[in-house]
């Protein structure tokens, strides 16, 4: 192990091994290092902070370090500041919905989105269809890749605003879909969103190389401290597209009730609604100083090592009789793909064991991983080969408050619809993967017929 990782472990995540915990859903969040905490309370303790809509010594205070904080967002990205802004928002699903709500769909226009990406992003065809949009997926193949995005992104009309949207990394299944297609878009006559809430935490983007329209991360999914900041980094050219019909405090240079009139802010701050978490964006910019401290290239690499060993170690896993124990969904190295590795346990007869009784077993055995298809239905239906006319059939007669996952396994005959997921970062070390291995390792054997959910 990198000497500096394991010092790392000794000092800023000491309670993972004081606690016995084996922590492995990064994806979901990553764990804070101890001296950001302290840090950022040192701060607070030492400092007046106001409300930064004012020019009292409080709010200057405020407003001077959230200004800080923006400019070490763009440092960090290699964003060039003539050519970007950072606009704060309380999470990745924040950002997303500002593109959403906010932009120019027509009725010639079209939203192209890839079949693997987070719910916050395919909720966005829903302004696009109330507007008269073409919506269309871009399909994946069961390796989880696309292979003809050019093919699949051909017919829109470039002379009006058309919108393609795809993560960096699958919070599903760890794919890296290449960067390589911002440009290759944005030559087809699209606008260019990247959902980089999963590929940030362990790899440097450089936006000085690549240039989307929009991009969307959460920090506390790079350095878990603190929860409810996260940013929309646009081109200033693209952010002035984005038009809002609602306004409210902090958005507007002026509104009137006598004459029904406002007047916009025509920067970030026209997308900042209300008060700013003032008192939370500084620990961004101390989060963003701790991996810069690491290195981007130097945690990647790090990752990797540990997804390799994680991967191998999976695949190796065999029943008494010989048959595989797991079968990963996604690509089964490390080429092309990120830390997040999604798959199910068989059983000796090839028959997907519930995910939710290795969760179970999981938290018995103080491990977190999460289960379920993570708020991503394309890469859940690729992965598991769901039948699209059969499960169009469970969906209308399961639709409603009382729908389930393990419903819909039964109605389309116990298919799974839901996985496992394992998603290191630079907390985890060697054992980690051992013990969780060990774990799985004690479902070879298990009986067949073990229901899928």
């Amino acid at each position: 192990m990198d000497e500096r990782f394991r010092e790392l472990r000794a000092t800023e995540f000491a309670r993972l091994d004081a606690g016995g915990h084996v922590y492995l859903d990064h994806t979901g969040a990553a764990l804070y290092p101890e001296s950001l905490v302290r840090e950022h309370m040192q701060r607070l303790c030492g400092a007046v902070l106001g409300n930064p809509h004012s020019r009292n010594p409080s709010s200057r205070v405020s407003t001077e370090l959230v200004q800080q904080t923006r400019a070490k967002v763009l440092e960090f990205f290699r964003a060039d500041p003539e050519e970007y802004e950072v606009v704060f928002t309380s999470n990745a699903t924040g950002a997303l919905k500002l593109v959403g709500e906010g932009y120019p769909f027509g009725e010639r226009s079209s939203f192209r989105l890839t079949a693997d990406n987070h719910n916050s992003v395919n909720g966005i065809r829903e302004y696009a269809a109330s507007r008269g949009a073409e919506v269309r997926y871009i399909r994946i193949g069961t390796d989880l890749r696309v292979a003809d995005l050019e093919a699949q992104l051909a017919g829109a009309d470039p002379s009006v605003p058309n919108l393609f949207a795809y993560p960096a990394q699958s919070n599903f299944s760890g794919v890296k879909h290449p960067l390589e297609w911002i440009e290759t878009a944005r030559s087809m006559g699209y606008d260019v969103l990247l959902d980089a809430a999963a590929f940030v935490p362990t790899n440097p983007l450089d936006l000085g190389r690549v240039k989307p329209d929009y991009v969307t991360i959460s920090f506390y999914k790079m350095f878990g401290f603190p929860t409810g900041v996260g940013a929309l980094i646009a081109r200033r050219t693209a952010l002035e597209k984005l038009r809002r019909t609602w306004f409210g405090g902090g958005t507007v240079r002026f509104a009137s009730a006598q004459n029904l009139v406002h007047i916009l802010y025509r920067n970030a701050a026209a997308f900042e609604d209300g008060t700013l978490n003032f008192l939370f964006i500084p620990a961004v910019r101390d989060g963003l100083e701790f991996l810069e401290s690491l290195g981007m290239e130097n945690i990647q690499r790090y990752v990797m090592a540990l997804t390799d060993l994680l991967l191998r170690e999976l695949l190796a896993l065999k029943h008494p009789n010989g048959a595989s124990l797991v079968r990963v969904y996604g690509p089964c190295t490390t080429e092309g793909r990120g830390g997040t590795v999604a798959f199910n346990l068989l059983d000796p007869a090839g028959t997907v064991i519930d995910c939710r009784l290795v969760e179970q077993a999981a938290a018995e055995a103080n491990i977190s991983i999460r289960t379920g298809y993570f708020c991503n239905p394309g890469a859940a239906e690729a992965s598991f080969e769901l039948p699209e006319d059969e499960a169009r059939r469970c969906y209308e007669e399961l639709a409603g408050d009382t729908f389930t996952l393990k419903q819909f396994s039964v109605c389309l005959h116990h298919k799974p619809v839901g996985a496992v997921r394992a998603s290191l970062g630079l907390s985890n070390n060697e054992a980690d993967v051992h013990r969780f291995i060990e774990l799985l390792r004690s479902f070879a054997g298990v009986s067949p017929g073990v229901a899928a959910a």
